[in-house]
């Protein structure tokens, strides 16, 4: 996937129906919270194996599938209000994480960093 590919797509998706106005910061950080919460409807009160059978049907990929798009594609758009390069950041973010959890302190373990060894 081309991320740049993906924001024209949404930024002429956005201007074609004249949305640029309401996409402000605030409003897509609102937008993707309650996409986030869509998300967490489909797995709610399944267990995480009951999950896995769900995404195995047309109808849970599709919804799952959806919902991720949705997620995802307001990220890009927060992202792109803020002038913010994801590629560069999420990169940025997994060195970061890499000197917080050095894998030989961190392999198997799920404490916060400020708790490893």
């Amino acid at each position: 996937m081309d991320i740049s590919d993906v924001l024209t797509r949404l930024r002429d998706f956005t201007d074609e129906r004249d949305w640029a106005q309401f996409h402000t910061p605030r409003n897509l950080v609102l937008a993707l919270v309650g996409e986030v919460g869509e998300l967490a409807e489909v797995v709610q009160w399944r267990t995480d194996e009951e999950v896995l059978e769900h995404a195995r049907t047309a109808e849970g990929h599709e919804a799952l599938a959806d919902e991720i798009a949705d997620v995802f594609t307001y990220l890009l758009g927060i992202a792109d209000a803020l002038d913010i390069d994801l590629d560069e950041a999420v990169n940025a973010k997994i060195t970061k994480n890499a000197e917080k959890y050095p894998a030989h302190l961190a392999r198997g373990s799920n404490a916060k960093y400020t708790e490893l060894p």
